[in-house]
């Protein structure tokens, strides 16, 4: 296999690893995933189906987006998640489709929670983040207004470790794109 093979076969998986690279690099020293990236990633994936499955590929690219969004925006409504990385999850979904996007989805949790795991360890202070986990716990439980969960979890960042979770959205991607054979 040549070098013009391995880059042009499945060219859109290796696109969406890029850009995902590239977001996890700016969310890793920002804290944040910009618009200039997500924006973009969307639009261009919609095109993108649209262009290979016309009107059936455009569903399949917003049935995607809108996956993408379903799986992170109650986290977002609430504060516990930036606006960029529910953008970047539509892209992902915008380019691959809503199963794709629902198993690279899963695959990034569980990337996540192991990201805060160590950072956790890391930091050593694990009584305080416990201490936290709780009491954002019982806020979702008590307080069934979004709008006064996102107030309170404003409020609580400053004092917060926080994940740049455009980096485990990077991880769980291409490694399911890998695992699946997709790569």
């Amino acid at each position: 296999m040549d070098w013009n093979e391995i880059l042009i076969n499945n060219w859109p998986i290796k696109l969406v690893s890029a850009i995902l690279i590239l977001a996890a690099w700016i969310d890793g020293k920002e804290l944040r995933v910009p618009n200039y990236i997500t924006f973009p990633m969307i639009l261009s994936g919609l095109i993108y189906q649209t262009c290979v499955g016309g009107f059936a590929g455009f569903g399949a690219g917003f049935a995607g987006m809108c996956c993408g969004l379903i799986c992170l925006l109650p986290l977002y409504a609430v504060g516990g998640m930036g606006a960029g990385d529910v953008k970047l999850m539509a892209g992902i979904g915008a380019w691959v489709g809503w199963q794709i996007t629902a198993s690279s989805f899963a695959v990034s949790v569980v990337v996540g929670a192991i990201m805060a795991l160590i950072m956790v360890a890391y930091s050593g202070e694990w009584k305080k983040h416990y201490a936290q986990f709780l009491m954002i716990l019982s806020e979702w439980s008590v307080i069934k207004n979004p709008y006064k969960l996102s107030e309170m979890a404003a409020e609580r960042k400053p004092r917060m470790c926080l994940l740049p979770y455009g980096i485990p959205i990077c991880i769980g991607t291409i490694g399911y794109f890998m695992y699946a054979g997709l790569m």
